[in-house]
């Protein structure tokens, strides 16, 4: 109910990045040091030599999807105050912060975990096993648990409705499709090994999903 004077667009509230200059370089400043290394893994992370390549155009497809919807949330955050989400938006803004710095633990904890098997295409190679130490005991895909957590905490920090369900949107569907190229690579790579470790486990959330 709007107060009698008031027009509609009087009691929009833009994202808090859109009019927070603060917030917008503390926004940036996150979203670099999550993402960065990614981008240049991305860009220079090569495969090792006599490796077996599997992933069928997973990586790039990831990349693309995550990218347009980064893009669109930028779009709706500066472009759309009305789907701006107006209540607490400074708790908002850092538990977004929060769950984005989160996210990185974890990813950059599951790649240790995972070490000289890691690749950013999917890959196996000779010599190759189940590892199901750290957090690969519960669930089969940690680094991207970590990598959906930096994406929805990206997405709340933004403060925008529509902005968190496109950068989630865009991250579920690479996601997906990035699990299933690589889960079907490694049962032909490892084997029935890798067919029991996947009765056993969950892909993103412990005993749940």
């Amino acid at each position: 109910m709007l107060m009698p004077g008031w027009s509609r667009e009087e009691t929009t509230v833009p994202a808090l990045i859109a009019h927070s200059h603060f917030h917008l370089a503390v926004f940036y400043a996150a979203l670099f040091g999550c993402f960065a290394p990614e981008w240049y893994g991305s860009l220079f992370h090569r495969v090792e030599r006599g490796a077996n390549i599997r992933d069928r155009g997973s990586h790039l497809a990831l990349l693309a999807t995550v990218s347009a919807g980064i893009i669109a949330a930028f779009g709706f955050v500066f472009g759309s105050p009305a789907t701006a989400i107006a209540w607490h938006q400074h708790v908002l803004f850092w538990i977004g912060i929060a769950v984005m710095l989160a996210g990185l633990v974890f990813r950059w904890y599951a790649i240790h975990s995972l070490g000289r098997f890691f690749t950013r295409t999917v890959a196996t190679r000779a010599g190759q096993y189940v590892v199901d130490s750290g957090p690969y005991r519960l669930i089969r895909h940690p680094s991207y648990t970590g990598g959906l957590l930096m994406f929805l905490g990206t997405g709340v920090a933004m403060t925008n409705w529509a902005a968190l369900l496109a950068i989630m949107a865009g991250a579920v569907v690479g996601y997906w499709y990035r699990v299933r190229i690589e889960e079907r690579a490694l049962c032909a790579d490892l084997g029935q090994p890798y067919r029991d470790y996947m009765l056993r486990t969950k892909r993103f959330i412990p005993h749940v999903l």
